[in-house]
């Protein structure tokens, strides 16, 4: 594959995959024709003394969990066991299938995976463990480095997976993860995404998930890094009496432009949900949020409520919030509300008063904003200390 560059005409035709511009509606705020970088082939195999010295630099988020490790895209065997009633294929699944340009990443996906795995968790299974899916770029610049996953959660299980992507280099790459999964009935999936990635790095991630009957997704998003992120989120609630809880947070830096898009697809009756995003921008950075709840005439006592929360710390950044309601039922209990607003200055100045600095007060009323979202997951103690070592880190490094 010859160096592209996919902010014109000829990246498309080399890829065999057209790009969104603005007046595609999903896309209207991420133009991806004009904001996606440079990238040359996909990145080649890193040795294994390579692999492992970075993958090392990065102290596990649960220290119990069995990780399945991808180095620029490509799957690694570390002798990790997996826990009882999970099974894994590391054979590439099978590829999405695509819908127009509101599917590009899962097109891109398509194109330049190079690694991937299939999990089944097994019926009536009540995994004890977390399953880590760890991606580490180990610096290679203007590469891609792609994954995708098909993950079958079978009836009455319970299992937790944490998806990570970290990179310590500024150099520019394109990675991808395209995740697809069934939750059979009366299961629980915990699913967590942690996206650390290098300053220069660019993602674009899709879960397309189906629920069963009494089936109940928990999904947690944390963006921590990164110039360029996409993550979409398309769920099919397609049995009754089934949940979808998705939190997030997102944590826009400077020059970072960070797009969270969800779609929830309430087919049939009395199924709920629950959505809440919580943003912090710094710098000049630029956050996006597009939420869209749709509810199928047949899919009465429907119960979905979403919530996009953001302080903009300054005036150089900003943030696009898109929350939307598209109904067809009559007996439902719909709501959504989005705002933006700096620290409250009556709050700042009860803690001041008390003797706090100003950065200090700053910093603490940063965190009991993003971390009551953590806090709330019930994945654990130790998962939830981690994810906030994480969001203190990138305070730390993006807050004055």
């Amino acid at each position: 594959m010859k160096v592209q560059n996919i902010q014109n005409n000829a990246a498309e035709d080399a890829l065999g995959v057209s790009l969104p511009t603005r007046r595609v509606e999903s896309f209207h705020y991420t133009d991806l024709r004009s904001q996606l970088g440079t990238f040359a082939s996909k990145a080649e195999r890193p040795s294994e003394e390579v692999a492992k010295k970075l993958g090392d630099g990065f102290p596990r988020l649960a220290s119990n969990a069995a990780v399945l490790h991808f180095y620029d895209g490509h799957a690694f065997e570390r002798g990790e066991k997996l826990p009882a009633g999970v099974s894994a294929n590391t054979d590439l699944p099978k590829a999405m299938e695509v819908d127009g340009l509101d599917d590009t990443i899962v097109a891109i996906n398509n194109k330049i995976s190079t690694d991937g795995v299939a999990i089944s968790v097994a019926k009536d299974a009540n995994v004890d463990r977390p399953v880590g899916l760890a991606h580490t770029f180990t610096g290679t610049s203007g590469t891609t480095a792609s994954t995708r996953y098909a993950i079958d959660a079978a009836s009455s299980s319970t299992s937790i997976f944490i998806e990570r992507f970290m990179g310590r280099s500024t150099d520019a790459h394109l990675s991808s993860s395209v995740v697809a999964m069934d939750i059979g009935e009366g299961a629980v999936l915990n699913y967590l995404i942690v996206q650390q990635s290098g300053l220069g790095a660019e993602h674009l991630g899709r879960i397309s998930v189906r629920l069963a009957e009494n089936a109940k997704l928990n999904l947690f998003i944390l963006n921590a890094g990164g110039k360029l992120v996409r993550q979409e989120v398309k769920v099919d609630v397609a049995g009754e009496g089934a949940h979808v809880e998705i939190k997030g947070v997102n944590l826009v830096g400077d020059n970072a432009h960070i797009d969270v898009t969800t779609v929830l697809d309430h087919n049939v009756p009395n199924t709920t949900a629950n959505e809440l995003f919580r943003n912090v921008v710094a710098g000049d950075g630029h956050g996006v949020f597009q939420g869209q709840i749709k509810v199928a005439q047949i899919a009465q006592k429907t119960d979905a409520q979403m919530a996009c929360n953001t302080l903009l710390l300054t005036d150089d950044g900003d943030f696009s919030a898109k929350p939307e309601l598209e109904i067809f039922a009559d007996d439902v209990l719909c709501a959504h509300g989005a705002t933006v607003t700096d620290i409250d200055d009556d709050h700042l100045f009860y803690m001041r008063a008390r003797g706090i600095k100003e950065k200090t007060a700053r910093g603490l009323l940063i965190k009991a904003f993003v971390d009551e979202v953590v806090e709330e997951l019930g994945v654990g103690e130790e998962i939830e200390e981690a994810f906030i070592g994480v969001i203190d880190n990138w305070l730390d490094t993006n807050v004055s």
